[in-house]
């Protein structure tokens, strides 16, 4: 991290967008993981029935501890709830497991940003190693040297974190569309699931601004490295 007159112009926004964005998740999830539905099922039970009616009978879908740990697994073609969704009877817990369920509606359809995604995760797991030992290393050998490097780095994430936004968005559309054509919740309930699905797609929106942000920033610094 490099310290100057622009840093809290690229560093602060994306910090407070962080916060807020996790803040409304938390808010959200808290306030409907207390209303049930009307169908009474749960976020497992949900996962399953979508699955089922997509022909996905085979796929598992599994408890894991941890909070809001919830995510689908494209290389084992799994998913994965934690133990307050995968129980849980609420709107929360079953829009949450709906999503997740979502994803693997993207896979059997071949949806291309996802699969975009999925072949940019080994590079991105490289670039966010390299963030870690840039910071690192730049306390010793001065974080100047290291600029290229960061920008390559935070390219990539950036690029990962755009196509991440699609395959989000897409998949709480598909979640809620399934929820309301098998009845596992009204009309009257659908609003509700979308604040709850909103609120989590928003963490990602932050996420992408952020490292924009850092990646804007660094190019900056190399840019007036270059005019001097």
């Amino acid at each position: 991290m490099i310290i100057d007159q622009y840093w809290w112009v690229f560093y602060i926004p994306g910090l407070l967008i962080g916060l807020y964005a996790q803040m409304k998740l938390n808010s959200t999830y808290n306030r409907y993981i207390k209303e049930g539905l009307s169908s009474g099922v749960s976020g497992a039970e949900a996962a399953r029935e979508i699955l089922d009616r997509a022909g996905l009978t085979n796929m598992p879908v599994n408890e894991v501890p941890g909070h809001l740990s919830d995510h689908y697994d494209p290389l084992k073609k799994a998913l994965f709830l934690s133990s307050e969704n995968f129980h849980g009877r609420s709107i929360a817990a079953v829009g949450v497991a709906a999503h997740e369920a979502g994803h693997a509606l993207q896979h059997k359809a071949a949806y291309a940003p996802l699969n975009i995604r999925m072949a940019m995760v080994p590079v991105t797991n490289i670039a966010s190693q390299a963030v870690f030992w840039i910071t690192l290393l730049g306390m010793f050998m001065g974080m100047m040297k290291l600029v290229g490097i960061a920008i390559v780095a935070f390219t990539v994430i950036t690029a990962f974190q755009l196509v991440t936004l699609p395959v989000e968005f897409d998949a709480s559309r598909r979640a809620k569309e399934q929820l309301l054509r098998l009845g596992l919740v009204q009309n009257h309930e659908g609003k509700a699931v979308g604040k709850v699905l909103n609120a989590a797609a928003l963490t990602y929106v932050a996420a992408m601004v952020a490292s924009l942000l850092q990646l804007l920033h660094f190019i900056m610094i190399a840019r007036n490295s270059d005019r001097d």
